[in-house]
C-alpha cells in the first residue's frame, strides 16, 4: 500500500494546487475590478449613448378594422375557445362572447365577474376590446383572466370582427 510520506506528498500537491488556484483568484479580482480603480480618467461622449429610444409604430386600429378577416379571426379565437363559448348563454370558464361587441362589461347574469372589469367602462366598445385583448391584466389590473394578451394588433382585429360578424 501506501507509506505515510506518499500519502503527505499526494496531500501537500493537492493542498498546494487550491492554494494556487485561491491566490489566482484573487489576483484576478484585484486586477480586473474597475470599480475599485475609481473614476475613469477620460470619457468619451457619444450622443445619444444614454438614450434608448424605441421606435413604436402607430397602427391605426379602425383601418385594421376596416380591412379585418373574419375567417383568420375565427383561427386565432381558437386560442379563447378553451374557456370562451360563442353559442349564446354558453357560459365556460368564462362568459360566452356571443355579442360580446356593444354589449356591457360585465353583464352576463349569473356569472361571476373579477371587480376590476367594471372599473374599466360601460361597454365592450372595439377600443375596449383591442385594448384588453391586447394585455387583460395591464387594461384591467386585478382580473382573473390568466390569457396573456394577443401581440399582433392584425390579431385583435380579426378576432373583433369574427365575434362582432357572430350577433349580426
Amino acid at each position: 500500500m501506501f507509506d505515510t510520506m506518499t500519502i503527505t506528498k499526494i496531500g501537500g500537491g493537492l493542498l498546494g494546487a487550491w492554494l494556487i488556484l485561491l491566490l489566482g483568484k484573487w489576483a484576478a479580482e484585484e486586477i480586473y475590478h474597475a470599480e475599485l480603480h475609481g473614476e475613469a480618467s477620460y470619457v468619451i461622449e457619444v450622443e445619444g449613448a444614454g438614450e434608448v429610444e424605441e421606435e413604436v409604430e402607430e397602427v391605426d386600429f379602425a383601418a385594421l378594422m376596416a380591412e379585418a378577416d373574419i375567417g383568420k379571426g375565427e383561427s386565432v379565437f381558437r386560442k379563447c375557445s378553451a374557456c370562451h363559448k360563442v353559442e349564446d348563454g354558453a357560459n365556460a370558464v368564462g362568459p360566452h362572447l356571443y355579442g360580446v361587441v356593444g354589449r356591457e362589461i360585465a353583464a352576463i347574469d349569473g356569472f361571476g365577474y373579477s371587480g376590476a372589469l367594471t372599473e374599466q367602462g360601460d361597454a365592450w366598445t372595439v377600443e375596449n376590446l383591442n385594448g384588453f385583448l391586447e394585455n387583460p391584466r395591464g387594461w384591467a389590473p386585478g382580473t382573473t383572466m390568466g390569457f396573456a394578451g394577443l401581440n399582433k394588433p392584425t390579431d385583435r382585429a380579426n378576432v373583433i370582427a369574427y365575434l362582432d360578424s357572430l350577433a349580426n
